[in-house]
């Protein structure tokens, strides 16, 4: 019975840990943007320019360590890497529950969108589980005995993980969980379907009744059944207050405005452009790829000159700082802005490129992959 159950545990958490730690490599700069809002909430902002690197390292750790862990090797280490390492996570989805400072976890990036009560219920098993493991870390037996054997295979692990957390950064996910991933019709993503029906609200008040002191909160529907609206002796103390009374579907897409630096409202035009767009997203400009952004510069003039293609540029920058970009570097393109959130969504690069048309997304594409203006021309704008 306890061999039973010290393999179901071996195996679960292995695996587990393998499976989220493969997610979150496939996004590291999704799972950095997270670890970014833990260091703010930490008071920790010295970490937050180094936070792809440390998810990437994290990825690989997790990886690693679960690997080990179903080939049986050095068991007294990996229990206790296991234990140190599931002790901070829990104490970290327990602090996010219960003061609501980070709404979603990031334990298994976008794939899985976990609320932080269902992450801290989720490593509470697992804990229960490794301290099984680790109670009972003498009776694991490795797969191979021999050392070197050992030693090489987990040398691989940590290699290939590594690698591929590097290469989905310096690339782009190899599964694109994101609303913006190619083949999403944009539009749709914004909007509630037919039948669904959106969240449900009231409004409290708050009421204070001026000859007998009495304070109590009220709905605004009761405030109304009641008519106690019409009893002047009871008046609302301060601002009424909007509470979600049962939660509705919520679109994909919530949070995209796109606008120019006056704040007109682009958003419609630009993503439902029946046409071909190339959309250049640089979330940051003060830190994005300059070199990167030339290229750019010379497929947008192509792309307009000869197939009349609307170039966009989006930035969560100021306009004036925007316009002091556009000015150093030449742009060709057009300039508006939307919220940084939304654009770090579109496309994990700092600049990337979303091809659109008809509020479709044609394809993307990381600043260090950049297709050529004949190759775009080849593939789409010839055809159209």
């Amino acid at each position: 019975m306890k061999n039973i159950l010290l393999n179901f545990s071996r195996f679960f958490v292995g695996a587990l840990f393998i499976f989220s730690g493969l997610i979150k490599a496939n996004d590291p700069l999704g799972f950095g943007y997270k670890l970014q809002e833990y260091f703010e909430v930490f008071h920790m902002n010295f970490l937050s320019p180094a936070a792809t690197g440390i998810a990437i390292l994290l990825c690989t750790l997790e990886i690693v360590l679960g690997a080990l862990l179903l080939l049986g090797f050095w068991s007294k280490k990996v229990a206790w890497g296991l234990l140190l390492l599931i002790i901070f996570f829990t104490l970290l989805t327990f602090i996010s529950a219960a003061f609501k400072v980070v709404t979603s976890c990031g334990c298994f990036g976008d794939a899985i969108p976990l609320t932080p009560w269902q992450s801290f219920s989720k490593d509470l098993i697992l804990l229960l589980l490794i301290i099984i493991i680790f109670i009972n870390k003498d009776l694991i037996a490795p797969l191979f005995k021999k050392t070197s054997r050992q030693r090489n295979i987990a040398i691989a692990i940590t290699l290939l993980s590594l690698g591929f957390g590097l290469y989905t950064y310096n690339v782009l996910p190899v599964i694109d969980f994101l609303p913006y991933k190619v083949g999403a019709h944009i539009p749709s993503l914004m909007v509630i379907p037919p039948g669904e029906k959106p969240d449900e609200f009231e409004i409290m008040y708050h009421l204070k009744n001026k000859k007998t002191k009495e304070e109590k909160d009220m709905s605004d529907k009761d405030y109304l059944k009641t008519e106690i609206w019409k009893d002047n002796n009871w008046e609302i103390i301060g601002e009424p207050v909007k509470r979600l009374v049962k939660k509705g579907y919520e679109p994909k897409i919530k949070d995209l405005v796109i606008s120019d630096a006056s704040g007109t409202d682009y958003t419609k035009e630009i993503i439902e452009n029946p046409y071909y767009s190339l959309i250049f997203v640089a979330y940051d400009l003060k830190n994005t790829n300059e070199n990167a952004i030339g290229k750019l510069n010379a497929i947008a003039m192509n792309a307009t000159q000869q197939f009349n293609i609307r170039t966009v540029l989006l930035t969560s920058n100021a306009a004036q700082d925007a316009e002091a970009f556009v000015k150093k570097n030449n742009l060709f393109s057009e300039v508006f802005y939307a919220d940084a959130v939304p654009l770090k969504s579109m496309v994990r690069a700092n600049p990337g490129i979303l091809l659109l048309k008809n509020g479709v997304v044609v394809n993307k594409w990381h600043n260090h992959n950049l297709p050529t203006f004949d190759q775009l021309s080849r593939k789409y704008f010839d055809k159209q």
